[in-house]
């Protein structure tokens, strides 16, 4: 109970000092209890247009339907308030909790004054144990399949793609260069740094892969080899590869194709990234079937791209190239190009000449050219512009253009 006693009156303490603070802080507590804090409140200003969903039975379109919006939202990441309790280092092993709180700040509705819940996500509360013998994280947190992909996205502390009013979030690159990995329950071993390589693997809760998904009776696995190092004065280097696997099994009710058959997700994705003199390359790209569209592992959502209409996997694809430069101290300009893309299934093609039949997505594309000050260390301000473009497998069409004015603080 003292413990638990002095860990409140340290969050009291840390809470109190946010206004003051400029950087991530640490309040020490009894026997070498510390209780540290970080996060990110961020806020823009977009206003988006964007063109006449084409007509039919389409692969669902997160770009709206012939309108122009203007919102005051957070950008790919929500506003954050992070905050670690870490115990006495114990033989050798420092041993950590974590609970990230990721709130939206905009009404739900974007269009009710009277809607004010904001989504409030907590998508990280885990535990971490390491040691010479590397680290163990038990709990939810980022996965590993295409994690990379997306931090190191320049949109990710922006506001790349904006969707229709209905996400809590803006888009980023997410399903126009990568898929979103998403924070998830797992049980996660990350070997030691030897000589700038980690290999990682997890045994994570298993999605749905279809619609027709009814038992996931075996976990999906992830893992993820990274390098990075550090050379000359501020240059940079780092590379990666991950993967995804995962079966399920599919329902036998009256209807369903393959009937208690087994569909799979199965991806790979890689990256690599340098800096020097200020200048930032990046490239990296994912490729693999079962895994969608917008999110890894789409199942019944976002009109289930995994699998077609027979019961098979889709295959998918894409990339995302970009490069920033810091300009001044304060100024770092940047511009990227993604895609990702879906293949016709060898059913889809059968249903080319059928009235009505369902037209999967073939490609999603945008660019992003941004402009970023930083005030201070922790104040920073944003300038940008999205181009979108979604194309069916019949050519029909849809773009977006959106700009996005915002702010960023962070402790």
């Amino acid at each position: 109970m003292k413990k638990i006693a002095v860990l409140i009156a340290a969050l009291v303490m840390a809470l109190s000092a946010l206004s003051s603070a400029e950087a991530a802080f640490v309040v020490g507590g009894e026997n070498g209890w510390q209780l540290s804090t970080d996060g990110i409140v961020d806020v823009f200003s977009d206003y988006r247009s964007t063109s006449t969903l084409p007509s039919g039975d389409r692969f669902i379109s997160f770009l709206g339907n012939n309108d122009q919006n203007f919102g005051v939202e957070v950008g790919l990441l929500p506003s954050v308030v992070g905050f670690n309790i870490k115990a006495p280092t114990v033989n050798g092993v420092e041993s950590a909790v974590r609970i990230g709180i990721y709130p939206s700040i905009q009404n739900k509705s974007q269009r009710s004054r009277f809607d004010t819940s904001p989504n409030i996500d907590f998508r990280e509360i885990y535990y971490t144990a390491k040691g010479k013998f590397g680290e163990l994280l038990a709990g939810r947190a980022l996965n590993l399949y295409q994690g990379k992909n997306i931090l190191t996205d320049m949109t990710l502390l922006t506001a790349g793609v904006i969707p229709g009013p209905a996400t809590t979030t803006t888009l980023g690159h997410i399903g126009y260069g990568y898929l979103y990995t998403n924070f998830g329950p797992q049980i996660r071993y990350t070997t030691p740094d030897m000589s700038g390589v980690k290999v990682a693997l997890s045994v994570n809760e298993p999605y749905d892969i279809s619609s027709e998904t009814a038992k996931t009776n075996v976990p999906r696995i992830e893992t993820e080899i990274s390098y990075a190092t550090v050379y000359g004065k501020g240059n940079s280097f780092q590379a990666w590869l991950s993967g995804l696997f995962q079966t399920d099994t599919r329902s036998t009710a009256a209807g369903v194709a393959r009937p208690g058959g087994h569909n799979k997700s199965l991806g790979g994705a890689a990256g690599v990234e340098t800096g020097f003199s200020g200048v930032d390359l990046l490239a990296s790209g994912y490729y693999g079937e079962g895994l969608g569209m917008i999110s890894a592992q789409d199942g019944n959502l976002f009109g289930s791209s995994s699998v077609d209409a027979a019961g098979n996997e889709r295959t998918h694809f894409g990339f995302l190239a970009q490069v920033t430069y810091m300009l001044t101290p304060e100024i770092k300009i940047g511009a990227n190009y993604g895609q990702t893309r879906q293949l016709e299934s060898d059913f889809d093609k059968t249903q080319r000449s059928v009235a009505g039949a369902f037209v999967p997505m073939k490609k999603q594309e945008a660019a992003v050219a941004m402009v970023t000050y930083n005030f201070n260390k922790f104040t920073q301000f944003i300038a940008e512009y999205a181009y979108a473009q979604n194309t069916w497998h019949d050519a029909a069409t849809q773009h977006s253009n959106s700009i996005a004015l915002g702010t960023m603080f962070y402790w």
